[in-house]
């Protein structure tokens, strides 16, 4: 099967070549983009896509690769044994299965989910080269190799927190999510809210890619958050005509929570529709 985007997520021409090609070289898709363009949605609708299971591993800055493929519970088995528990004798008892081998140990082929791998040290994509690479890995504690039955689909988000190592990155097929232009947002919305108002749209999405264009704007509005916004808007049935700002005297949009995410931005186009309604007397 092909993957073409769902009908509730929209998926480039590009962005669905770029799964398919993954697909077919068997390597990691690394998938790069503004927070808010959609890179986790893409995993859980590649694997509704595909009708296969996802497996999400979603990174902290605290975590280490080898909780991707076990832990071996060392204190708990010191203290049954202290004990005289009967299970301190099958060493199994005390691992825990991390998200690859779950992968790896699935009858079917399933989607695996490395998400925000950019937060964890720089050692961490490093620490997978192998393991992603040849699709298997070695337990010490049982002195077993665990392998792939299937190989899963790897897909594993970044948002350029940190530079990750050029071994790591040959190993995978790249694609950077652009940031939708007009006609593939309409189409976004269109998805979400079937039937809105022609006339709310258009007017929300100029103030939207307005203030995606004003210069200095530490956080940009994503396409989620436009999402969000117009779902308040339609929420607080919020008319059209509120949205317009032709001679751009207003402060800032109605509800303008859900697009600005700090005060800076907000002071800073307070500061210009100042000067802009003191340039119109």
């Amino acid at each position: 099967m092909k993957f073409t985007g769902t009908d509730s997520y929209v998926a480039t021409e590009d962005l669905q070549m770029a799964v398919n090609a993954a697909v077919t070289l068997q390597r990691p898709l690394l998938i790069k983009g503004e927070p808010g363009t959609g890179k986790t949605l893409l995993a859980e609708e590649v694997a509704s896509s595909l009708g296969a299971r996802l497996i999400q591993w979603h990174i902290k800055s605290t975590t280490k690769a080898q909780q991707g493929l076990y832990e071996y519970d060392a204190v708990s088995r010191l203290r049954d044994s202290q004990l005289g528990v009967d299970r301190v004798h099958d060493i199994r008892n005390y691992i825990k299965r991390g998200k690859l081998w779950e992968a790896f140990d699935a009858d079917e082929r399933v989607v695996l989910l490395i998400d925000e791998i950019d937060k964890a040290d720089i050692e961490f994509p490093n620490d997978l080269l192998v393991e992603l690479d040849r699709m298997e890995f070695f337990v010490y504690e049982t002195g077993e190799t665990v392998k792939a039955r299937q190989r899963p689909i790897v897909i594993i988000t970044s948002n350029n927190e940190k530079e990750l190592p050029d071994a790591f990155l040959r190993r995978c097929f790249f694609h950077y999510i652009s940031f939708p232009d007009r006609d593939t947002m309409q189409k976004i919305v269109d998805v979400h809210y079937p039937g809105i108002k022609g006339q709310l749209v258009a007017e929300a999405m100029d103030i939207f890619f307005q203030l995606r264009e004003v210069p200095g704007l530490k956080k940009k509005p994503s396409t989620s958050e436009l999402i969000d916004w117009l779902k308040l808007l339609l929420a607080d049935d919020i008319p059209e005509e509120v949205l317009k700002n032709s001679d751009g005297t207003s402060a800032i949009p109605p509800l303008y929570g859900a697009l600005l995410k700090n005060e800076q931005d907000v002071h800073m186009l307070e500061r210009l529709a100042f000067m802009s309604r003191r340039e119109n007397r």
